[in-house]
């Protein structure tokens, strides 16, 4: 009887030895919530900046013939203040769904995969966020949504082997994403919107039903 269970009882083992070492190389405690809650803060700035352009500074721009200096800076504080809000927002709730689930698990937050998972994300998000910044000092706001959805995708894809492999798709979406409206420049907020806000909320509700549904 004993012989019969063996190999059962090995197959176990080497399924609870791989399980451990998934969880000591990969930080698997983000939450598929922290994803809708920013998608769901994505499509609302995109809403709000959409109303911003079109019916504060569109209708003088047309009028006009073109931006004053003073409204374009206006314009421009504006944006870089909704994104600054939206990020803080985003930050927030993805560190305590986080957080939360960690917990949960008997995880801790802040250890030595968690580390490298920030610093391999970071990278890619700092440098594109210094080249943005350039081509906004340069008044060049043509291609400031595709390269966030580039450099983003590029962080995500970047991060994706200390944590979970899904992650690495949702980059791939970004990147695609990005160079599509490389063609269509005058589209950028929507297809910022489309980027940030409902692959965001798809890749959560995906993230939730396989992992934390249960």
């Amino acid at each position: 009887m004993s012989d019969h269970n063996q190999p059962q009882d090995t197959l176990q083992e080497v399924k609870d030895i791989r399980q451990m070492m998934e969880r000591s190389s990969r930080f698997i405690s983000l939450s598929g919530l922290s994803g809708i809650a920013a998608g769901i803060f994505a499509l609302i700035a995109a809403a709000i900046a959409r109303y911003v352009i079109f019916e504060n500074y569109y209708n003088d721009y047309n009028r006009r013939g073109g931006f004053q200096d003073r409204e374009f800076r206006d314009l421009k504080v504006q944006l870089m203040g909704l994104a600054a809000v939206v990020f803080i927002a985003a930050f927030v709730t993805a560190f305590y769904f986080t957080w939360r689930k960690s917990t949960k698990q008997g995880v801790s937050l802040w250890n030595h995969t968690s580390r490298r998972l920030m610093w391999n994300m970071l990278i890619p998000l700092v440098a594109g966020g210094f080249f943005i910044l350039g081509m906004l000092q340069y008044n060049d706001w043509s291609y400031v949504s595709p390269a966030c959805l580039v450099f983003y995708g590029l962080a995500l894809v970047n991060a994706s082997k200390y944590t979970l492999t899904d992650i690495r798709y949702l980059g791939y979406c970004e990147i695609i994403i990005g160079l599509i409206n490389m063609q269509w420049i005058g589209y950028g907020l929507y297809f910022w919107a489309l980027g940030f806000g409902v692959l965001h909320i798809v890749y959560g509700i995906v993230m939730w039903w396989r992992y934390e549904r249960a």
